[in-house]
């Protein structure tokens, strides 16, 4: 069963378990899920609202937006579990001979490199949901300005909590890959954070 189709309690029961996926990485995808979602339902709040009428196509594109980015964002986690469920695979591979040990090393250097994508690609949609949350700020709902800040705190959980996981791989694959991988990540935590406290403060200063 997909997690996005789990209930919440089960879930939650499968992370504690001794399963080893889902682990961080789908955590993290779900945890931008959850912003981009509060995203939206801010949006959504600030629409009809005679106070808002000039943010009306403003708040209408940025639904838009983080319903795409919270379907997204769902689907990263079920893909981070799978990814790591493809290095295990990977490890068990027979290395009796030559040619099974060769297979095997590129099958993991496969695996690894899926599995540095993915949370990689988490970060690039939490950043990017980020972004629509920015646009909302002075021009949303002020009685939703805490679920706000909330999306913001989730969204840069999102991102950082992916950028763990993508450095954990880092030392499975091409350096030179690596390097930009390591490069890319960094340039966008900075900016998720940079991003997410302008928001929090800017919310939590409007209460």
């Amino acid at each position: 069963m997909a997690l996005c189709d789990m209930t919440v309690k089960s879930y939650l029961d499968l992370l504690s378990s001794s399963e080893p996926a889902p682990g961080g990485g789908s955590a993290s995808a779900l945890c931008g899920a959850q912003g981009a979602a509060l995203v939206e339902m801010v949006a959504r709040l600030t629409v009809g609202k005679k106070k808002y009428a000039c943010y009306a196509e403003l708040c209408e594109n940025v639904i838009k937006k983080a319903a795409a980015l919270k379907a997204a964002l769902l689907s990263q986690a079920d893909k981070d579990a799978q990814a790591f469920n493809l290095v295990a695979a990977a490890y068990k591979l027979p290395k009796d001979t030559e040619e099974e040990c060769a297979a095997r090393k590129a099958a993991i250097s496969k695996a690894t490199l899926i599995s540095t994508e993915v949370p990689f690609e988490t970060m690039k949609l939490c950043t990017e949901t980020l972004l629509c949350a920015k646009e909302l700020v002075g021009k949303s709902n002020v009685n939703a300005a805490s679920d706000l800040a909330v999306a913001a705190l989730n969204l840069v959980t999102g991102a950082v909590g992916a950028y763990s996981n993508v450095l954990i791989n880092l030392g499975g694959i091409d350096e030179g890959k690596a390097e930009v991988f390591r490069a890319d990540g960094e340039e966008m935590t900075a900016s998720a954070k940079a991003d997410a406290e302008y928001i929090f403060k800017a919310a939590v200063g409007s209460l």
